[in-house]
């Protein structure tokens, strides 16, 4: 079933090779499927090709992490920040903060 619908996702890839979310798919695809070095590689390709397609930088990070690269997934979610304050994207800023915070060890407690 997966290796279907990956199949299908690089079908759409070959007939519009510049959607961003196709790639970002595919990339999801390949992470589900705990396919690291795919996952990374076209999560990769995106932020190259697409960098305000925001949705990347948190899960690339995620990735990151999961890879025990810490420094890399800080360095994604500060990234990802700038890109969605350009898109003025508050929802991904909030979201991409906290796993920056999380990565960085500087989750607080509410006084």
């Amino acid at each position: 079933m997966q290796n279907q619908r990956l199949a299908k996702l690089f079908e759409f890839l070959e007939s519009d090779p510049n959607d961003s979310f196709i790639l970002y798919a595919i990339a999801t695809e390949y992470n589900v499927q705990n396919d690291t070095e795919n996952a990374l590689k076209y999560y990769l390709e995106l932020t190259e090709k697409h960098p305000d397609y925001v949705g990347t930088y948190y899960h690339l990070g995620k990735l990151y992490e999961k890879l025990g690269q810490k420094d890399e997934a800080i360095k994604t979610y500060q990234i990802g920040m700038q890109a969605a304050r350009q898109k003025r994207d508050m929802h991904a800023l909030s979201e991409l903060q906290g796993a920056y915070n999380s990565a960085a060890g500087l989750d607080y407690e509410d006084d």
